[in-house]
């Protein structure tokens, strides 16, 4: 009779689960395609590092390590989840034990995972209502959110609580079937139990079996509809990642055939199988597949937000909330959608009634949030599909946006300079352009691509000459486009406005092809990302370097020499790292590697490397006002900067020296703190 009615309990909870995942999972059928799913090996690795390893959890230690605790021990004791149940369906005692030494090793390890994750539940628990960390006190935090991770924290605890309980009772009675597995833990709690006779022992450990079992099934249909959801999709969305640079941004291709059409009339339309109905997000039928595995898998945990540089200055914006939202949502239209299909509408849309067009402005796409999420959501790419909405259907972009956009029509730079002034810098140098060598039938070894700033910003000229300066001591064959360059479309596709930037980016690629570019250098990272990550998709394929990176290479080779001179040395430099350099494209090291062949004191802020913050400058904010809030991001890094003693901020992106000198500025510190860029630091010793 016991095991009739484990049997029949199995069934209601496996078919109560499936149909609430088969509700859950049927609204996939409204999201668009996201990317192809290739590289399979490398994802099997990913899965491995991140989801297994949990290495990303471990960026936090100390509760990291708690939780990556509970993640393993969860994964052994699964195994003995699955042998109380082929045990309750067939009626064995522990049928794995015919695994010999196998099965000791699985016991005792899962004995005191038992253990390690009942006293990480209670940490966990002091946490939440003791210590009450600001990430689980945010506003997007409501009660049932707190009431769910308390409720789950809870049942893992019993769950716990009653496997040792059991695997005690089980140890109580062995004398009369034998030794079985090991369970260091439930052997030193058998001892407490009374001196019950055998029915007693055994009706101890039925009990628990029975706690434990039924908690299993509990769990098992509450995690769909709750934020522990996670713990069966962690390892399908860690897989499912997109494994691309996280500053590449995704081409509309609804947009390329427009505008290639604009270019060359000859062209033939290329025909788009899933073309959406309007440009960008505004609503959860505008997603992608991957947005909603994302909103599914969120944690709330919270990590994102806490490193994201909008909130922490007292931004709206919070990347946990974004999917918090995106989960909502779907929740609510979902129904309607299965019903009536994609024309239904409620009256109510995600952007503008769960997501404010505050919020999305504030995003600086620095990939912070990125960074450290531990199932790796992809914040910034929903944020600006939402901003593409905003600008390209409604018109809706911040006035100094809009403003920004018509220079880039007009003038091809976000600022209102002609393409005449683009050579300005150069003054003096005696700079070849490449309309001047494909002239002699000559062509160079590299392009160096000035970029806006470079060109037309007062103070990062200077760094242009630098740079220059410095190929040619190095003996560099080199040469610009001039007048004929034009802004990359950066700050145009990160404020949503997807058809400026492509305009812009495929008449580079045009330019680049005619002359035959092969390798190009530039002091931007903004410019370098978006000419290694996203023009190929354009069809422009170059081998793209940033200016540290060949800095380091001429230095290592042993073509720059410095001279003597530590009297013109800075005592102690600080170096603040570009998001776009640095976690958008991992280069850390050689930028740091060109200062200390320098032989100064370099010395890292609280926040550097992957844990760098943002400068603030980034996703089209050096164009805009900044969002309110307490104070400016770049108030927030040069106050880091300046608690390092540094007497130079070495930086190697002209959006961060604008955003450090104007800190600097508004700290009145900037008669006692210079920022330089590493080209400049570099010069000045040739």
């Amino acid at each position: 009779m016991e095991r009739i009615i484990f049997i029949l309990v199995t069934i209601i909870s496996f078919t109560s689960f499936a149909l609430i995942c088969r509700k859950i999972f049927s609204y996939f059928r409204f999201t668009h395609p996201s990317f192809p799913i290739k590289n399979i090996p490398g994802r099997i690795l990913l899965a491995l590092k991140v989801a297994i390893a949990q290495t990303k959890i471990l960026r936090m230690p100390v509760a990291g390590f708690l939780h990556a605790l509970v993640f393993w021990g969860f994964i052994v004791l699964s195994v003995g989840s699955l042998e109380m149940m082929i045990d309750g369906m067939i009626g064995t005692d522990r049928v794995f034990s015919c695994l010999g030494i196998c099965y000791k090793v699985l016991t005792a390890s899962g004995d005191i995972f038992a253990l390690l994750i009942t006293v990480s539940c209670i940490i966990y628990l002091a946490r939440r209502y003791i210590t009450k960390p600001k990430r689980f006190t945010a506003p997007e935090m409501k009660p049932t959110s707190r009431l769910d991770a308390t409720f789950i924290l809870s049942m893992i605890l019993i769950l716990m609580v009653s496997l040792l309980g059991m695997n005690a009772g089980f140890l109580g009675r062995t004398s009369e079937i034998g030794s079985v597995g090991y369970f260091p833990i439930s052997q030193f709690l058998a001892n407490y139990l009374p001196a019950w006779n055998p029915e007693q022992i055994l009706l101890f450990e039925k009990i628990n079996w029975w706690i434990h079992i039924s908690l299993i099934f509990i769990f098992l249909n509450v995690l769909p509809l709750s934020k522990h959801f996670h713990v069966i999709l962690s390892i399908p969305n860690v897989f499912l990642s997109r494994m691309e640079p996280k500053t590449k941004l995704n081409s509309l291709p609804s947009v390329t055939n427009e505008v290639k059409q604009m270019l060359d009339p000859s062209f033939q339309l290329i025909v788009i199988s899933d073309t959406p109905k309007r440009f960008g997000v505004k609503d959860v039928e505008d997603v992608t597949w991957k947005n909603y595995l994302d909103a599914l898998t969120c944690t709330e945990c919270g990590r994102c937000t806490s490193v994201c540089p909008a909130n922490i200055t007292g931004k709206k914006l919070s990347p946990r909330k974004i999917f918090i939202d995106l989960r909502a949502r779907m929740k609510e239209k979902g129904p309607g959608l299965l019903k009536s299909g994609v024309e239904y509408s409620d009256q109510r849309a995600l952007l503008g009634d769960f997501i404010s067009a505050e919020e999305l402005w504030a995003c600086t796409t620095c990939n912070a949030c990125v960074e450290e999420c531990p199932v790796n959501i992809d914040h910034p790419s929903l944020i600006v599909d939402m901003r593409r909405y905003l600008v390209m259907e409604e018109s809706k972009a911040p006035a100094l946006l809009n403003t920004m956009f018509t220079n880039l029509e007009n003038n091809g730079a976000p600022w209102q300079f002609p393409a005449d002034d683009r050579m300005l810098w150069a003054e003096g140098l005696d700079i070849p352009t490449m309309a001047d060598l494909s002239a002699k039938g000559e062509s160079p070894d590299i392009l160096f691509w000035v970029g806006c700033s470079g060109s037309f910003d007062e103070r990062y000229k200077s760094v242009t000459r630098a740079f220059a300066t410095i190929l040619k001591f190095a003996g560099i064959k080199f040469a610009v486009l001039g007048t004929e360059e034009s802004c990359t479309g950066d700050p145009a596709k990160r404020a949503g406005n997807e058809f400026i930037a492509q305009l812009l980016a495929l008449g580079n690629i045009q330019t680049l092809n005619r002359y035959n570019i092969k390798k190009i250098v530039t002091a931007c990272p903004h410019c370098f990302n978006t000419l290694l990550n996203e023009y190929p998709d354009l069809g422009g394929n170059y081998e793209v370097i940033h200016h540290t990176t060949l800095l380091k290479q001429l230095i290592d080779n042993g073509n720059i020499h410095f001279h003597d001179s530590p009297s013109s040395n800075p005592k102690k430099i600080t170096y603040h790292d570009s998001c776009y350099l640095g976690r958008g494209n991992g280069i850390y090291s050689a930028p740091r590697a060109v200062i200390e062949k320098l032989n100064t004191e370099v010395i890292e802020m609280k926040s550097s490397k992957s844990h760098g913050l943002c400068c603030g400058a980034g996703g089209a904010q050096m164009f805009k006002e900044e969002e309110k809030g307490k104070k400016g991001v770049n108030i927030e890094r040069t106050e880091q900067a300046l608690e390092t003693g540094a007497d130079v901020i070495a930086t190697a992106c002209p959006f961060c020296m604008t955003m450090m000198n104007d800190g600097l500025k508004e700290k009145n510190k900037e008669e006692n703190i210079q920022v330089l860029d590493v080209a400049e630091l570099v010069a000045k010793r040739l």
